[in-house]
């Protein structure tokens, strides 16, 4: 198929602190600021840097600022973000799949910096994982994908329901299913079943919330929460309970596990308030007492250019 009409997802410049005496005045490193501003420089060359390029070719493109998008994409053959992992998340949740996305990490980390700066601050910039270009191979992955030397591959979402209703959002990365305050101990039970079958014991936990992750999202807080990378082909899922109190034994090797792509997990709620945070913050869903949810893979995939498959 022929990619004529093109969408321009935009990360804002607003993100980036700037204004060194009115917006940061607790500050006073000078080289702090400096690396704030250049972050700002960097995302906006990377914008019109794109936009130049984009300029040169036999396309229609529509830039948008990420947070103006409130409708689902349509009539576009390609998406492209500009920003960060983040950017794409955000993207993904307008998408039904049947479009492409290209990430672009407009603001990459620098390793000489992060050792430059690593005793004074923290100089890492985006990670970019599900971004298979910067401004310095754009043209040619853009060339690649225009002319069909490249194919998407075919990400694995996580649809996610509550009492029987599905919401209108499928997880990327990953969902954390937890308690509005951090400091409070959540009471919940899961169990992961096939057909209405169960598959495990009922685990009845108390913790601080459990996290469930596609592959895609395995590098992210599932890694860092001491889970591993799984395969970004996998159809999976992974989940992890977040600082179990004293599980007992015959549940204790069920606080992280794997959902396999024909099973389903059934949570219950058993907390006054709870919400699910997917992909991160900006977008979740209240429980309560009572609610019953439900896990899977059974997601329209997304189609991503992914860097480690090109």
């Amino acid at each position: 198929m022929a990619m004529r009409r093109l969408l321009l997802l935009l990360k804002p410049f607003d993100v980036y602190p700037v204004g060194q005496s009115k917006n940061l005045p607790h500050i006073n490193n000078p080289q702090v600021l400096h690396y704030l501003d250049n972050r700002r420089k960097v995302h906006k060359d990377a914008i019109n840097f794109c936009q130049d390029i984009l300029r040169q070719k036999s396309v229609d493109w529509k830039p948008i600022i990420r947070n103006n998008l409130l409708q689902p994409i349509r009539g576009f053959d390609l998406v492209i973000t500009i920003g960060g992992d983040g950017t794409l998340l955000q993207a993904s949740h307008f998408m039904d799949g049947s479009i492409p996305v290209l990430g672009v990490n407009s603001d990459p980390t620098q390793v000489e910096e992060v050792e430059e700066f690593s005793g004074d601050f923290d100089a890492t910039r985006s990670t970019g994982h599900l971004c298979a270009a910067t401004v310095k191979n754009f043209e040619q992955v853009l060339d690649d994908i225009l002319g069909g030397h490249i194919v998407p591959s075919d990400i694995t979402r996580m649809s996610i329901s509550a009492n029987s209703q599905l919401l209108s959002t499928y997880a990327l990365n990953d969902i954390l299913i937890a308690h509005p305050c951090p400091a409070t101990v959540s009471r919940f039970s899961f169990k992961i079943q096939r057909d209405g079958e169960s598959c495990t014991l009922l685990a009845n936990c108390r913790s601080s919330g459990m996290r469930v992750s596609t592959a895609a999202g395995s590098t992210a807080a599932m890694l860092s929460g001491g889970g591993f990378v799984m395969p970004v082909s996998s159809q999976d899922l992974q989940y992890m309970v977040r600082e179990p109190i004293s599980p007992g034994a015959a549940i204790s090797s069920l606080m992280h596990g794997m959902v396999k792509s024909d099973q389903s997990m059934e949570v219950r709620w058993f907390s006054e308030k709870g919400v699910i945070y997917i992909d991160g913050s900006h977008v979740s869903h209240s429980i309560q007492y009572g609610d019953i949810l439900e896990v899977s893979s059974k997601a329209p995939v997304l189609k991503i250019f992914m860097p480690h498959i090109m």
